[in-house]
């Protein structure tokens, strides 16, 4: 047994839920290869289209991490690493959880352009040197 003074924690760490309990259970979501760290991800504006036709502040199938993430997501697009890092809670904990999002189509996620996909540097010196001599 272990006395009062013996808690493994301050009375300042307040409630101390593990992450597992926020994902129940799961340590990975289908969406996991769409969520890498510089992904942004957005907030719907409109809920009509979710499986539950609901808002998601009267949802009661959503927690208060889900909320979170919705609610920083509403005014601007934020990476998910921001939000790990705002919410200060683990990475994989956060992509599970805008997975969820995304499925009940809460959120949307946009992937930047892969470097490789972008146009090469001397290919638009060319365009815009061809555009001043006209």
């Amino acid at each position: 047994m272990t006395s009062d003074g013996d808690r493994w924690y301050d009375d300042d760490a307040g409630h101390v839920v593990r992450p597992y309990a926020m994902t129940r259970g799961r340590t990975s979501h289908a969406a996991e290869d769409r969520l890498d760290l510089i992904a942004l991800v957005v907030a719907e504006s409109r809920y009509e289209d979710s499986p539950t036709g609901t808002h998601p502040d009267t949802d009661r199938t959503l927690s208060p991490e889900h909320l979170d993430i919705i609610e920083r997501c509403r005014t601007r697009p934020t990476s998910v690493a921001e939000l790990a890092a705002d919410l200060d809670l683990p990475l994989g904990v956060v992509r599970v959880l805008i997975g969820d999002l995304l499925d009940s189509r809460l959120v949307h996620v946009s992937r930047p352009v892969p470097p490789a996909e972008l146009p090469d540097e001397s290919l638009l010196r060319e365009v815009i040197n061809g555009l001043r001599a006209l």
